[in-house]
């Protein structure tokens, strides 16, 4: 068998809009499924029209309702993406915080300080632990490289397939579009060529854990203008991150990921937000 040509695809990742909860500082991990505010709606509808001309081929969204909302916003505005087969799993969701969910999010420092510990790092009783976020991105992530590596060479679809056919909101994997046409992406590295365009819609804390993970165990390049704060800082609402994604379609070799931009957040400004008023 010859060697299988490398694969790429781009990942767009945006956090939910706003919600109530997210304005008075409540947390709601997984337990409070809070909708969009107005502010919310407003959000997302200025992220759906700063991607409205990008072609996304595979669409994925947390099955929380404020993540299903602003994905359904986003895709109204797009143009070419208003049909596309919409995915919700599970693994997208936030950080779960236990017996803190639908409280202050002042409660939860208090209970990491009497605890002799600090936040993030703390686990309330009931709640993820990081490494536990972290191995839910891994898995959903594996999954990404294994769709894409299935549809640039679909004779390793058995192979891929019978190790991770469901996921886990209970959605087929082997349903979804085969695109075989290839897409031009353009970003500060210039244009390349993609097999695949996907877009996921998640939660502050899971994206920062996802971040994390991309950087310490997959060596993700990043922007040379990006400072260690906007690093480690949770996303705004509706805040756009992409990536470019490079597969050598060896067992032996790791995805090679590149940084284009960390939660962007231009689309919110006063004259977008002050025009887009539909919700």
């Amino acid at each position: 068998m010859g060697r299988m040509r490398p694969a790429a695809f781009g990942l767009t990742v945006v956090r939910h809009g706003e919600t109530r909860f997210n304005k008075e500082k409540i947390l709601q991990g997984q337990g409070v499924d809070e909708p969009l505010s107005e502010t919310g709606f407003r959000q997302a509808n200025a992220a759906g029209l700063y991607l409205s001309n990008v072609k996304f081929t595979h669409v994925f969204t947390s099955d929380l309702l404020r993540a299903k909302q602003t994905t359904a916003a986003i895709l109204k505005k797009s143009k070419f993406c208003k049909e596309v087969a919409v995915k919700h799993d599970a693994r997208l969701r936030e950080r779960k915080y236990g017996v803190a969910e639908g409280r202050p999010l002042s409660d939860l420092r208090t209970m990491a300080k009497a605890a002799g510990e600090q936040c993030p790092s703390f686990t309330p009783p009931g709640g993820e632990t990081l490494e536990e976020v972290k191995a839910r991105g891994e898995d959903f992530f594996e999954h990404l490289c294994c769709l894409v590596a299935q549809e640039v060479c679909p004779e390793n679809k058995a192979e891929t397939e019978g190790s991770s056919t469901e996921m886990a909101g209970g959605s087929s994997t082997s349903s979804l579009t085969n695109h075989r046409s290839r897409l031009e992406f353009n970003s500060d590295r210039g244009s390349e060529i993609l097999d695949a365009n996907i877009l996921v819609v998640s939660h502050g804390a899971f994206m920062r854990s996802w971040v994390g993970y991309f950087i310490s165990d997959l060596a993700c390049t990043l922007p040379a203008t990006l400072s260690k704060t906007e690093l480690s800082s949770v996303s705004p609402n509706t805040g756009i991150s992409q990536f470019n994604i490079k597969l050598e379609m060896r067992e032996d070799s790791k995805p090679k990921i590149h940084c284009v931009f960390l939660n962007r957040d231009d689309h919110l400004g006063e004259k977008m937000m002050a025009g887009n008023m539909e919700l």
